[in-house]
């Protein structure tokens, strides 16, 4: 009964937890780095062909986004998750397929004209595809049986349409144990989506702290603030525009805005027309729309009832394709341009930042998270200029920020979900934060609660069963060597992963019948005839 800290270990991006019970192995989210790292994650510790499931807290990329990864290199277990968040993952995993494979062709045209040699996708939509085909989706509540040794169940968290904690039950060798995951923590009070639920007993706790050292602003009216920031752009002849995750923060944005319009807030613009420029958030739009009377709060269930649509106005314009989107920049009049990616880090954004992050007329404002190392965050901090598309960009728009918009509890949030345990958990496990944050949490949590709490860092290993380290990990700051070779042999690891796939495969068939396996062993030999140099 092992549990070990792979991705998210003192970083915000990149989630990954490995559990181990009675031979039963699995990932708790296996989730893309965004931005700058500063540590080096450990590898799994067993192939990918070897996981037998995934669970699913949410379907934000960070949390999700190297599942197709793992498909490519030989996994072929169950993706476990709810129902809102196996229909957002079938739209997030291919889009973020179609950016991997549309980066590496870009990259490839200039690495062409150079004389360098092409790049491979990190994924293929292919694999995004294949990965989905092992996706289960259960409701909040559900008691779900993995098998003898482990079952799980999805709490309501409040952080995104489907988020979820998941509790799971272990049992090995006549020992029981209780492990929670708390997932992304939602902030309270939010639009659309239920506050956090919270979760009465446990043995040991995997809780995130990205929010672990600041307090959300408390009274701000968000219609407000963001009327105002209208008002005064479109005054001024300029765009409103919002880098916005397409999943949660673009439909809560709709929300605001079908407000400020049947309220009237901002005047001598009538009909002010709000674009939608992202495929992606227009796809996850109708997602929200599919479990409105699921995932919705009680306040927006009654509009639904009454006949509104809570996230739809007049002067409201979806764009999918990509002429319709350069358009939105070729028109003077003033408007709202809500589109993503949310750190500005891909996606149609960077060129409506091109077309107005030199104009002073125009306001970007950011409505969300911005990791290091992300074109949102140098522009928070204050750039003078960006480069994009290869040119650099001054900066002379307004740069606004919603502060306390997050979609991620506070420190009185956090700490809320951590002491709302009746039976308390015998040991805090503080990820998903800063490096400084996770510790400087970990000694709050423990302050709070009464109850150890501790930082781990990737490769961390934890005994469930007997309560003790197996091993505490050092720090291992990345380089950009190391970051440039792991790309470059990214093909290589997936000839790998596909070897200690074939060994997995051949252990399964012992005891097949010999006509069988002798077919199989002539089909390996053919093959290593035609490679073996």
């Amino acid at each position: 009964m092992k549990l070990e800290f792979i991705g998210a270990a003192h970083e915000v991006t990149g989630s990954c937890h490995y559990l181990e019970v009675a031979g039963t192995r699995l990932f708790v989210d296996c989730g893309m780095e965004q931005g700058a790292n500063i540590y080096e994650n450990v590898e799994t510790p067993v192939p990918y062909s070897d996981i037998d499931f995934v669970l699913v807290t949410h379907s934000h990329i960070d949390h999700v986004g190297l599942l197709p990864y793992i498909y490519a290199r030989g996994f072929r277990g169950r993706v476990i998750a709810t129902s809102a968040t196996c229909d957002l993952c079938y739209i997030m995993l291919k889009d973020s397929a179609h950016i991997q494979e549309s980066e590496a062709e870009w990259k490839n045209r200039k690495n062409r004209r150079a004389g360098k040699a092409e790049v491979e996708p990190l994924y293929t939509m292919a694999d995004a595809e294949g990965v989905l085909e092992h996706f289960e989706a259960y409701d909040y509540g559900k008691t779900i049986s993995l098998n003898d040794a482990l079952t799980i169940r999805f709490t309501d968290v409040g952080h995104l349409l489907g988020s979820a904690s998941i509790e799971i039950w272990m049992k090995e060798d006549g020992i029981r144990k209780k492990i929670v995951f708390s997932g992304d923590i939602g902030n309270k009070n939010k639009p659309l989506i239920r506050d956090p639920s919270y979760v009465k007993d446990a043995d040991y706790a995997v809780m995130e702290s990205t929010y672990g050292d600041r307090y959300h602003q408390k009274g701000s009216d968000h219609i407000e603030e963001l009327a105002r920031i209208t008002q005064e752009t479109l005054d001024r002849g300029g765009n409103v525009v919002i880098p916005a995750f397409a999943v949660g923060r673009t439909q809560e944005l709709l929300y605001f805005y079908r407000e400020i319009k049947e309220r009237g807030l901002v005047t001598g613009h009538d009909g002010f027309e709000v674009y939608v420029d992202s495929p992606l958030a227009i796809e996850a739009t109708h997602v929200f729309k599919m479990n409105q009377l699921d995932c919705y709060d009680q306040e927006t269930r009654t509009m639904v009832m009454q006949g509104i649509n809570p996230i739809s106005f007049r002067g409201l314009t979806l764009t999918v394709g990509s002429d319709e989107s350069k358009n939105i920049n070729f028109d003077p009049t003033p408007k709202v341009i809500i589109s993503a990616s949310g750190m500005c880090d891909a996606g149609r954004i960077r060129h409506h930042l091109k077309h107005n992050l030199w104009r002073k007329e125009s306001t970007i404002v950011f409505a969300g998270y911005q990791a290091e190392g992300t074109i949102g965050r140098i522009l928070i901090d204050g750039a003078k200029s960006v480069k994009l598309f290869g040119e650099t960009i001054d900066v002379e728009a307004q740069i606004e920020t919603l502060h306390d918009i997050s979609g991620h509890a506070d420190k009185n949030g956090l700490l809320e979900w951590a002491c709302a345990f009746e039976t308390k958990p015998s040991r805090f496990f503080i990820v998903h934060g800063q490096d400084s944050v996770c510790d400087r949490f970990a000694e709050d949590v423990t302050k709070a609660t009464g109850v150890m709490a501790s930082a781990p860092y990737s490769g961390a290993e934890f005994d469930l069963a007997r309560g003790v380290w197996i091993r505490e990990a050092e720090p291992m700051p990345i380089s950009k060597k190391s970051a440039a070779t792991a790309k470059a042999s990214s093909v290589y690891a997936r000839l790998l992963a596909a070897g200690q796939r074939l060994l997995a495969v051949i252990a399964h068939n012992e005891g097949g019948a010999n006509k069988d396996l002798a077919k199989f062993t002539d089909q390996i030999n053919a093959l290593c005839e035609k490679w073996d140099r």
